[in-house]
């Protein structure tokens, strides 16, 4: 598909021709893929992030842009090495074309539908709580519902860039997740709780406001990234990120309840990974009134533009598995 452009702007060339008008300047195309490129870029306004998803350089991107802008005489972006940012002329492109794309889109998205079985790989990075508590049901079903999917599931807990790293999606909590993904829930919303045993409330006095954990063994968290998470507590509105003391520190939440099972300090983790110590009285919750519920994991993937197909078939199962 082309559009001709010209001096007055988008035209229609052969009707002009056919009516008995000429254009006032030569004319020029503008093709589908030049729409795209300029359309990936305004969702994104960032060529680095646009180039990724159009599977270019950003170098070839912005060279890119500049012949559209040249072949149309018009600029559709302002740009400075910080900020990309719509023009007049470009909010305007933007807001004809951008409905006539999306119909597209939905066309290809019922096309999917009608293709066989999913086959093939589906790679998937998660952190390895969430690999435990919601992915791993989920992927079961999974592969009962459709044998000839491979899924490769990397458990690492360091935030991998999924586009970069080759995944077709990934699950993390919801605050981690790029504002340009495409997110959906999976599983419930979650909640952290302090936990130690009985034997160590027998040495140590049971805190009452996070500012006691200051004189308690703490068994500490450090990400992959090499920071040190700070506890982070609310209530009533207010809110406290509190960077606790002790002589242990782990880098696996698992290892951090087993540490704090063998009396080794507090620790801070997912209530649903210690619910049946909790229920056992092997471990006791301390400053339940401080730790809300907030939203859980999310999957999360680069566009929904013709997803392949065990991609598609697994998002589905992981919205009707949370409804």
């Amino acid at each position: 598909m082309t559009v001709t452009v010209c001096k007055g702007g988008l035209c229609d060339n052969a009707k002009n021709l056919r009516m008995g008008y000429e254009c006032d300047s030569v004319m020029k195309k503008v093709s589908l893929t030049d729409l795209e490129i300029f359309l990936m870029i305004a969702r994104h306004l960032n060529l680095s992030r646009a180039s990724v998803e159009l599977g270019i350089t950003p170098s070839a991107l912005s060279h890119a842009l500049r012949g559209i802008e040249t072949r149309l005489g018009l600029r559709l972006f302002n740009r400075t090495t910080r900020s990309v940012a719509l023009t007049e002329a470009g909010r305007r492109l933007l807001s004809r074309i951008e409905p006539a794309f999306q119909e597209i889109d939905d066309a290809m998205e019922d096309l999917n539908h009608l293709r066989a079985r999913p086959t093939g790989n589906l790679r998937i990075s998660c952190g390895r709580a969430s690999t435990r508590m919601v992915l791993l049901p989920i992927i079961a079903r999974y592969l009962e519902l459709y044998p000839e999917v491979s899924v490769e599931v990397v458990d690492n807990d360091a935030l991998i860039d999924v586009v970069s790293g080759g995944f077709d999606a990934g699950v993390r909590l919801g605050e981690r997740v790029e504002v340009d993904m495409v997110a959906i829930p999976i599983g419930p919303p979650m909640r952290s709780v302090v936990v130690g045993t009985p034997s160590f409330f027998e040495k140590y006095s049971i805190p009452r406001h996070p500012r006691d954990l200051l004189g308690l063994p703490c068994i500490r968290h450090r990400f992959p990234s090499g920071v040190v998470y700070r506890w982070e507590f609310n209530k009533d509105g207010e809110k406290l990120d509190t960077q606790v003391n002790g002589p242990l520190m782990l880098g696996d939440v698992g290892l951090m309840i087993e540490a704090a099972l063998h009396h080794a300090g507090l620790a801070y983790v997912f209530e649903h990974m210690v619910s049946e110590h909790l229920a056992a009285g092997r471990l006791i919750q301390v400053l339940g009134d401080w730790c809300p519920a907030y939203p859980g994991f999310y999957l999360y993937y680069p566009s929904r533009r013709q997803l392949p197909a065990a991609l598609r078939a697994f998002v589905e199962l992981v919205q009707i598995s949370g409804k």
